[in-house]
């Protein structure tokens, strides 16, 4: 977001460290600027933030002066302090570190360097202060605090330094959050008969499964969907992120030819052939990077479920990072998926038996569910070096793991938001508005004339799919026994049950 209306200013925080040494890293959501003006100004494009501020908060041009006015206006950036550590003297980090040891900014960078780099600085364990929030819960999304006796910091990461993504508090999750989907879901089913339930939640469990498909161009038949439905009414009861679990959820889901029994062991990416060429969409980790990350992401999962962190939070991190890692040859993307069921049943936010048809949101609005899935993807991809060999194989040549440790995942967490509730407010409600006018209008043709079910079914459908009349060859082939009273009858009361477009 360079352009003309930051001349005179200059990058500070994160862009001026990323700039001094070099860092290949996905670019921070929040740039900062300082200019000689005294009012702060702030500018949005695309989910990034410049902010260009008065001349009086201009940090002290040095390595702690930089740090610090990062993390105070810039953010928790674990990728980019990741790469800056592994390059930055550590002369200049002890130096800030000892010139204000008790600092809160201080003692956080001192704790992340630790964890991040696996190494340990030269100073003295702190014996007083008062413990620090590594991250700041009104501005995060946090799990249950650790106490860190050596820098007297509380550690409240979604994970840990294997993988640890970040989630912010923006205004529109915290407008997600006050709508109480979980909630607004069991007032709505309250409010509808037993029996009808039953069925609208057997359509649900079909509608899902064919739309997980669906979105991957798979066609399923009748034997693939019934296992795929029943596999769904495990997702409440059991536990699936664990790699035995993983590895047997992937078996059952594709064709028996391409069960893996492990991590895949070649490189995969996501791409499609142009003109004889691939272009490529999406790179997932080097194989070797694998073990490390889905270790990562099991324990950040397990953190999130003991700490209780929101539900479609802790399912968009977790369903949305295993996409991100893709583990295996086939069926990453319908295991994403049930993911998303697994952790939304456990958590409680979906009631007992209930299932939400994410997928056939996502498949509706197609292009929110790609913006979600690329807004990693697209920034990702200029930062990995490979080759591809005549057949499309392909070999990542730099190190990436550090790429898919701490994905900021606000974006995907409000677009899982908003699959969530467009299908609690119209899927769901549709679906049993639906049965319930079906059962209405069925009860009344029955008391017009008593028919088998099998035909009264047949005349609602006829009627519906012809907006609300029965036409001629289908009545002299199904109908020729009524009178014509009876059928207009008939017909009316189908216009009049909300069940004609």
């Amino acid at each position: 977001m360079v352009n003309s209306k930051f001349n005179g200013s200059t990058p500070v925080g994160y862009d001026a460290l990323v700039a001094r040494f070099n860092l290949q890293v996905i670019p921070n959501w929040h740039h900062s600027r300082t200019s000689q003006s005294t009012i702060r100004k702030t500018y949005t494009d695309a989910g990034q933030v410049v902010e260009v501020y008065p001349r009086f908060l201009t940090p002290q041009d040095s390595f702690g002066g930089h740090l610090e006015f990062a993390l105070k206006y810039d953010g928790t950036n674990l990728e980019i302090l990741s790469a800056l550590f592994e390059k930055a003297p550590e002369d200049e980090l002890l130096a800030y570190i000892r010139s204000k040891p008790t600092g809160k900014y201080a003692r956080r960078v001192w704790y992340l360097f630790e964890l991040l780099t696996g190494k340990r600085i030269p100073i003295e364990d702190l014996t007083t202060a008062n413990y620090v929030d590594l991250l700041e819960a009104n501005e995060y999304y946090t799990a249950k605090p650790v106490q860190v006796r050596r820098q007297r910091v509380n550690h409240n990461l979604l994970g840990d330094a294997r993988f640890s993504p970040i989630v912010r508090r923006t205004e529109k999750l915290a407008a997600f959050e006050k709508k109480d989907l979980s909630g607004r879901c069991r007032q709505l089913l309250d409010g509808y008969p037993r029996n009808i339930l039953r069925r609208a939640l057997s359509y649900l469990y079909t509608k899902e499964t064919k739309s997980s498909f669906e979105i991957e161009n798979v066609t399923l038949d009748a034997s693939r969907t019934e296992r795929f439905i029943t596999l769904l009414a495990t997702a409440e009861k059991k536990d699936f992120l664990a790699k035995p679990e993983l590895i047997e959820l992937q078996n059952r889901i594709v064709d028996e030819r391409f069960r893996d029994p492990d991590y895949r062991q070649s490189q995969n990416y996501v791409g499609e052939s142009v003109s004889w060429r691939e272009k490529i969409h999406f790179i997932s980790p080097k194989p070797v990077d694998l073990a490390a990350l889905m270790e990562g992401m099991f324990a950040a999962h397990r953190r999130m479920e003991v700490g209780k962190v929101q539900a479609v939070v802790h399912a968009a991190t977790i369903a949305f990072g295993f996409v991100y890692m893709h583990p295996f040859e086939d069926g990453n993307g319908r295991i994403h998926r049930f993911l998303i069921h697994n952790i939304l049943a456990r958590s409680g936010f979906t009631p007992p038996g209930v299932i939400f048809p994410v997928s056939a949101a996502m498949l509706q609005d197609k292009e929110a569910y790609d913006t979600a899935l690329e807004n990693f993807s697209i920034p990702l991809l200029p930062l990995l070096q490979y080759r591809l060999d005549h057949q499309g194989g392909m070999t990542v040549q730099n190190e990436t793991a550090l790429r898919y440790r701490f994905i900021d995942m606000t974006a995907q967490t409000e677009a899982l938001f908003l699959f969530v509730e467009r299908v609690i407010e119209t899927d769901l409600v549709k679906e049993l508005d639906f049965l319930r006018n079906y059962d209405t209008v069925k009860s009344a043709l029955q008391s017009i004339v008593d028919m088998p079910d099998r035909l009264i079914d047949l005349f609602i459908r006829l009627c519906v799919q012809n907006k609300g009349l029965l036409s001629a060859p289908k009545r002299k082939n199904h109908f020729s026994m009524l009178t014509d009273e009876e059928v207009a009858q008939m017909q009316q009361a189908v216009k009049e049950s909300h069940l004609v477009e």
